[in-house]
């Protein structure tokens, strides 16, 4: 089995990206298939289907050889197997993400509200059917709902740098939607920061006061290296 092609999505780190598909649905990303293993014909009929699921190798996801995760939503101090749970730490690192399908070229798809890091694999695409992919009466009973969203603010240094980015309104979406979901460790839940998430090749440095993150500054600067925040 070999990838088909690659995502080329603004999260350039794995901190700071939603950790489930569809929490940040304006934020666009672009598949790119590889014509050495994807024919143009190959997509033939996906532009009559709303959305699509991508199967991906996280390849960013340290093997752990663990069988059981601690996940997020759980506060980060109860153990669930790994295949009870979307934990990208697994077996075999393979995603599955249900994403909004916007634009289909002739070898690339822009997608919405992919969860996905930049340069993510893809093996395989197929069209989401709501007939029998949307089951009304399914349950995960340890996540019933969407964990409460934060309230996302700029402080004033921040708001100006934004309103100066000639992609203000996707780097804006791609900021709230994504911090909004709180970014940070769960054994860090306690910890205002400062953090710092790339996205959109900008560095976002905010602190979370409360259920408010505030975005304190947006730095355009080389991709940095190991640094607070990062995981």
């Amino acid at each position: 089995m070999e990838p088909i092609g690659v995502v080329r999505s603004p999260y350039t780190e794995k901190f700071g990206i939603p950790r489930q598909p569809g929490l940040a649905p304006s934020v666009r990303a672009r598949v790119e298939l590889d014509p050495r293993r994807v024919q143009p014909e190959a997509l033939r009929g996906l532009s009559a289907c709303s959305h699509v699921w991508l199967l991906t190798l996280l390849h960013a996801a340290k093997p752990t050889g663990h069988a059981t995760v601690r996940p997020p939503r759980l506060g980060g101090n109860i153990r669930l197997g790994a295949l009870a749970t979307r934990s990208p730490f697994r077996p075999n690192p393979i995603g599955l993400s249900a994403v909004a399908l916007v634009e289909l070229a002739e070898l690339a798809l822009v997608v919405a509200g992919a969860d996905l890091l930049d340069g993510t694999p893809v093996l395989d695409i197929k069209p989401y059917v709501p007939y029998c992919d949307a089951i009304a009466d399914a349950r995960c009973d340890w996540a019933r709902a969407p964990a409460p969203a934060l309230t996302v603010t700029f402080s004033p240094a921040a708001a100006r740098s934004l309103a100066d980015d000639p992609a203000r309104d996707v780097l804006r979406a791609a900021i709230v939607e994504s911090l909004r979901w709180d970014p940070r460790p769960a054994y860090r839940r306690d910890d205002p920061g400062p953090f710092a998430a790339r996205m959109c090749d900008v560095d976002v440095r905010f602190q979370v006061r409360g259920d408010v993150v505030v975005v304190e500054a947006l730095d355009r600067g080389p991709t940095p290296g190991e640094r607070e925040g990062s995981w």
